[in-house]
């Protein structure tokens, strides 16, 4: 067993690739937070409106 986390390595199972934050088209002058595109931010609250539960 294991003694710590950190030395515990999992596989990554998220897949980042079709985020809404995938396709940045800016990003914010101070804060440097990620703007997406108005299409990708669409996408994704159609896919949170379809899968609420």
């Amino acid at each position: 067993m294991l003694k710590s986390k950190k030395n515990h390595k999992e596989k990554i199972i998220e897949n980042h690739e079709t985020a809404s934050w995938a396709n940045i088209t800016e990003t914010k002058p101070v804060s440097k937070v990620p703007v997406p595109s108005k299409d990708e931010a669409k996408n994704s609250k159609e896919w949170v409106d379809t899968n609420e539960k």
